[in-house]
Formats: structure tokens, sequence, C-alpha cells
């Protein structure tokens, strides 16, 4: 799918410790985008982190504001959005996605992911007993979600950003610089 004559939103999805911010902080350079995170931008809505969200008012809580806030984003223009890792979970955020920009599945193996976010304390989710067995969990209950939204999937295990970026270029042409 190419980006349509008006410009539109390009929109990240994946697992954390995918890339998604890497990626689309260097393609949104690339695009002259602005980059936003929503995960981040849930976090400056409430002025709280997603922790603490999570702590007081659980997963589906923290779900409910995540779409909200991907409904907004999805009305502006000319902006590469990392998503969370399960902004795929709810079938509408799926629909705004697709119908508001290009979607992009960072497909990372599992050994990376974990090696990526082992000691990362701030991800609520892998906060448990085995966190390589969770990831195996969420990626067995996501893969196809991601796989579903995506316009273009790239795997992402041992590329840099700046080759997703050329693969992205490839792939959807020179529209990408309007």
């Amino acid at each position: 799918m190419r980006i349509q004559d008006e410009p539109r939103n390009v929109y990240l999805v994946g697992l954390m410790g995918a890339g998604k911010t890497t990626v689309g902080k260097a393609l949104a350079r690339h695009l002259g985008y602005r980059f936003l995170d929503s995960d981040h931008e849930v976090e400056v809505r409430t002025g709280v982190s997603l922790a603490t969200i999570f702590e007081i008012e659980g997963e589906d809580g923290f779900r409910k504001r995540e779409g909200q806030v991907i409904a907004e984003l999805a009305d502006l223009k000319r902006h590469v959005v990392a998503t969370g890792g399960g902004s795929v979970l709810r079938p509408e955020n799926r629909l705004v996605l697709r119908a508001s920009g290009t979607v992009v599945y960072l497909d990372v193996p599992l050994n990376t992911l974990y090696e990526r976010t082992r000691h990362d304390r701030k991800r609520p989710l892998l906060q448990v007993k085995d966190p390589r067995q969770k990831l195996r969990d969420l990626l067995a209950e996501r893969d196809p979600l991601y796989r579903e939204v995506a316009d273009l999937t790239v795997s992402g295990s041992h590329i840099t950003a700046q080759a997703i970026l050329n693969l992205l270029i490839k792939e959807q042409g020179e529209s990408w610089k309007r």
C-alpha cells in the first residue's frame, strides 16, 4: 500500500523492544514528519507513569486511555507514531490505525526482544517471575493482530534503524517524501 496523495501518518507496531522508537525517530527525520510515542502521550495527558496507571487502573484502564490517545493522534497529519505494544488488542484501534495511516509491523524474534527488555524496570507487563515466558505469551497473542493491521511487515532482528528506513522507502517509493 502506498501513502495516499494526502499526507498520512505512519504507525509502527510491534512488541516492546522491537525498535519502534528508534526506527520511528529516524523515519520521521527522513520524511520531515513529527515523531510521537503513544505511550509517552498517555503519560503526558495523565501526568503519571504507565506503571502508575497499571497499578491504579489495571491494564484495562490503561488500554482505554491508550485508545483515546490513538484516536486523537489519528486526526493529525505527517506524524510517525510509535504505538504501544498492546495498542492492536482493541479492534477499534486497529481500524483507526488502518484508516488514518500506513502501518508498519517491526517483527523481531523473541530472544532479541528479551535481550532488549530484560533489564528495563519501566515495563509493567514484564514485572513478573518469568519475563521471557511473558514475552512469548504476548507475542503469540499479538503477532496475528500486528500482521492483520500491517501494510508492511519488516524483520527487525539484526538490522539497523537506517536499513529498516531504507527498506521502507524502497517498498513505499518516493511518495514517502511528500
